[in-house]
């Protein structure tokens, strides 16, 4: 049998674990650095948030959307 290389764990770079916040829709303006430029969600290898705050975001922005804070689409040229 083969033995597999065990990876090291990533280094945690969590934005909000770092500074001790939650993802909030009324802080629209930082959610926003978390859409792509056409407007959609970026993912988690992209954010490099984790798992637990990548959930929070995806739902503050959906209610910012909602709230219309922020776009659900955005027009490409």
């Amino acid at each position: 049998m083969k033995k597999r290389k065990v990876k090291p764990p990533k280094p945690a770079h969590c934005y909000f674990c770092q500074n001790k916040e939650e993802p909030n829709w009324r802080r629209y303006q930082k959610l926003a650095e978390y859409l792509s430029p056409r407007g959609r969600i970026l993912p988690r290898a992209y954010t490099g948030l984790c798992a637990k705050h990548q959930r929070r975001l995806t739902l503050a922005i959906k209610r910012a959307r909602h709230l219309g804070l922020l776009p659900f689409v955005v027009q490409a040229r």
